[in-house]
């Protein structure tokens, strides 16, 4: 796998979403920005990152369907995705592993949770 340097996280909570650039920005990342389920399916498509950070519940597409539709795209199979959301639910991680998540992080989380699960993958 190669190095993570791009990722795209998408969110339609500005707060959430700012608050993890802030993070991935001061970590050195490059990050993409999408407000909803779709927008990350077709910014992944075009800018092709190298992880996709994806909140679940979102208007216009949720997360586990730009998760299924991401993985779907052969340019994107091999594209770990990371769901982050505030469901914690054993259902909904075990949902999002069998749609193609390589990870799952429940929200409120701490920020050095989610470097230490972006250098894990």
């Amino acid at each position: 796998m190669a190095e993570i340097q791009t990722v795209l996280i998408a969110d339609d909570s500005e707060t959430q979403l700012a608050h993890l650039k802030s993070i991935l920005d001061s970590a050195g990342y490059k990050t993409i920005t999408a407000k909803s389920g779709n927008e990350a399916i077709e910014l992944s498509a075009k800018l092709e990152p190298d992880l996709i950070m994806l909140d679940i519940v979102m208007k216009d597409g949720d997360g586990y369907k730009a998760c299924r539709t991401i993985k779907k795209n052969p340019e994107l199979t091999n594209t770990p995705i990371i769901m982050v959301s505030s469901k914690s639910n054993p259902v909904d991680k075990q949902w999002a592993k069998q749609l193609g998540a390589a990870d799952y992080i429940v929200k409120p989380y701490e920020n050095n949770e989610i470097l230490e699960k972006l250098t894990a993958i």
